[in-house]
């Protein structure tokens, strides 16, 4: 557990720049894999202010994923903020030597956060270039880069922060992976930028919540599943709801919350969640109020600068923190950014692919994806494509095809249902297996069928093959 001011990743961050740009020129991409280590965030503000862009990398990706996203990036450097067992996994290694890439320690970045070399560093390069590339997933499978300035970053969390009266007071318990914009930008970059110091927990639970509360967090930021679990601790060890009680503010995002673990919450802590809704393409967009009603179930009204429309029921947003787009992918920018010239229309705004409500008074409520092809697991949005490519590669499945079913603790869990060639056999810890993926991809249960239910065009129904899977695996559609 660190705690960390803007002051003191300023000072950190000085030697970290000298040694960065004696390795790469700026405009460079580097990737920091690792997922919450104090050193990490220096080293990834520390890039940000030398004109390096930072590509913020999953720990947990396999062979195949983190091949993508260096290549994809035109990663120049790799740098390892991982330590202990992770350290020694051998796939970053491989696939850097496949791709002649050179991988640097942490260790030989960050040797003291205290330390000062007495010479700060000039800022280079405009606030319009390219800062960090957060990778997304979308419908077509391979993660796309979403371009964020440092202009989008600073424009899209001010106001945010302001919303929420985050300031020199306050302590902000972070838990969240630094690879994920929720936990770098919203959780991590943002507060320093408005002054709060912010408390590292590099991996979440209860307990060490708990603790940071007690050495004066003030602020915890979440996604449903850490709700999940702090309702099932409270539960476990009621006297600590006092400990909790304390909190200023808890926020939730990166995925829906049921408005029945809003209100266990609530009931145990007297604490109402405030929800919030956001994108890695647009940071956050709109928020329930700091003061005022909290609807369960709604994600509130737009952030201060940001405007939102409803097309045929899809949220369309223009923001402050909007990307500048999809590295390298024009055809995906020509997918989700809509031009629209007119005085009304006021430019440029982005499809979000979400389905939405808008109540009278304004407030807003996701209602679902336009595309079955997203799934929300635990916070993150997964691609059913790129999951379902990896299980047709297994030599039993003769097709395939991945829904989402409802889970009470990470939202959804992913589900293959899948036709197999004839005489073969397959279970679910084999299909895990042999899944080459990031842990949250991998089948969380499988259906057989005899064969996937289609459309006179030959197109996989999806929502038939949900019910099918639901019905065969007893599993309530609602949360």
């Amino acid at each position: 557990m660190v705690e960390l001011s803007a002051a003191s990743v300023r000072r950190a961050s000085r030697p970290v720049r000298h040694r960065l740009r004696s390795l790469v020129p700026v405009g460079a991409r580097i990737a920091v894999v690792g997922h919450g280590d104090a050193a990490a965030l220096v080293v990834e503000a520390a890039a940000l202010a030398a004109g390096i862009v930072v590509v913020p990398v999953n720990p947990g990706y396999r062979e195949g994923e983190l091949r993508h996203v260096l290549v994809d990036a035109g990663c120049a450097l790799v740098i390892d903020a991982r330590h202990g067992e992770q350290a020694h996994d051998p796939v970053l290694g491989a696939v850097c030597a496949g791709l002649s890439l050179s991988v640097v320690p942490l260790s030989s970045l960050v040797a003291d956060h205290d330390g000062d070399d007495g010479e700060d560093v000039v800022d280079v390069g405009s606030d319009d270039d390219p800062a960090m590339l957060i990778y997304t997933s979308g419908t077509t499978g391979r993660s796309k880069g979403c371009t964020h300035t440092r202009r989008t970053l600073r424009e899209g969390l001010q106001p945010l922060m302001a919303l929420w009266g985050i300031g020199a007071d306050d302590v902000v318990i972070n838990s969240l992976p630094l690879f994920h914009v929720h936990g770098l930008c919203v959780a991590g970059l943002g507060p320093l930028q408005a002054g709060a110091r912010v408390r590292l927990l590099e991996r979440f639970s209860p307990e060490a919540v708990r603790d940071a509360i007690l050495v004066g967090g003030t602020v915890l930021m979440c996604v449903p599943t850490m709700i999940h679990r702090l309702i099932g601790w409270l539960d476990a060890h009621p006297d600590d709801a006092a400990v909790f009680a304390r909190l200023r503010l808890v926020t939730c995002g990166s995925a829906p919350l049921s408005a029945d673990h809003l209100e266990a919450f609530r009931a145990r802590t007297g604490l109402t969640v405030l929800e919030r809704y956001g994108m890695s393409e647009t940071l956050i967009t709109l928020s329930n109020p700091l003061v005022g009603e909290r609807v369960p179930g709604a994600v509130g009204r737009p952030v201060p600068g940001t405007r939102i429309r409803i097309v045929d029921d899809e949220l369309q947003v223009q923001t402050p923190g909007l990307m500048r787009g999809y590295w390298g992918r024009s055809d995906a920018d020509a997918e989700v950014f809509v031009d629209d010239p007119s005085a009304a229309g006021h430019g440029r705004w982005l499809r979000t692919g979400d389905a939405v409500t808008v109540d009278d008074d304004g407030v807003v409520r996701i209602v679902g994806r336009l595309s079955q092809d997203i799934l929300k697991v635990g916070g993150f949005k997964l691609s059913t494509r790129e999951i379902e490519d990896e299980i047709a590669r297994h030599p039993a499945v003769a097709e395939v095809c991945v829904v989402g079913l409802p889970d009470a603790e990470w939202g959804e869990r992913v589900c293959a249902a899948v036709v197999l060639h004839p005489g073969h056999t397959l279970t679910l810890p084999e299909l895990q297996a042999a899944v080459d993926l990031t842990a949250a991809k991998k089948p969380r249960a499988l259906v057989v069928l005899a064969a996937l239910p289609r459309n006179a065009m030959g197109k996989v129904l999806k929502p038939d093959v949900k019910a099918r899977a639901l019905a065969m695996t007893g599993t309530a559609d609602a949360r």
